[in-house]
């Protein structure tokens, strides 16, 4: 049976440097409703991811991924870089280190398959992969839909908030300029009332000098 709606949506990275592999995981994973990349090189892998450490021997850097990867399923042996390498990189990725890693081999060696659990490995399937192994595959493939859509919940109020400071801001600007203006007002006010105060006071010193330096000659008579 094929997933729901919501499980359509899932979207998985396949590495196998085997052409035959590589159609029998996509026709198996098709058949489960989902959507399939597939890939012949860990290096190719990284390049679709947009890690810039994962630059391939030709030189050629990967641009950002823009779509969603929920799992990745990948060959253990491959040329060049392993699927056990290809697993370190993405835990050491802080934006694909949630991303859950499958690895295959057709090569039954536990030393090998402890290795890669221990490394953040979800599963080791043998092939060939049957329809039953990838049938497991949706448990983690959920856990990831999940966590992307929390994440998103989480950065949608954080977006919110990050305006209100700014408008804070300026409310908080704002009554600081209202209290200078309340502070300045009444020692203006005061400024003023001394200054009027001074000015009397000089022309009242300034009259009061006059009288005294006028000579007086009422008391003064003449004689004949």
């Amino acid at each position: 049976m094929g997933m729901s709606a919501a499980e359509s949506q899932f979207h998985v990275l396949a590495v196998d440097d085997s052409s035959f592999d590589r159609k029998l995981i996509e026709r198996l994973l098709q058949k489960s409703s989902c959507q399939v990349t597939t890939v012949d090189s860990g290096y190719k892998a990284l390049e679709f991811l947009g890690l810039r450490q994962g630059v391939n021997p030709n030189g050629l850097s990967a641009s950002p991924q823009e779509v969603e990867v929920n799992l990745i399923i990948t060959d253990y042996c491959m040329p060049g870089m392993t699927g056990y390498d290809l697993l370190k990189k993405v835990k050491e990725s802080s934006a694909f280190k949630n991303i859950p890693v499958v690895i295959m081999s057709s090569e039954n060696v536990p030393a090998r398959i402890s290795r890669c659990l221990e490394e953040g490995a979800e599963e080791f399937f043998l092939k060939p992969v049957r329809l039953a192994d990838l049938n497991k595959l949706k448990r983690h493939m959920m856990k990831t839909k999940l966590k992307h859509q929390k994440l998103e919940e989480i950065e949608e109020p954080l977006n919110l908030a990050s305006v209100e400071p700014e408008t804070k801001d300026s409310t908080e600007v704002g009554n600081k300029i209202l209290i200078l203006q309340s502070e300045l007002e009444p020692k203006q006010v005061v400024q003023q009332e001394e200054q009027t105060l001074s000015n009397k006071r000089k022309s009242m010193e300034e009259g009061l000098s006059t009288d005294r330096s006028r000579p007086r000659f009422e008391c003064i008579t003449t004689a004949v």
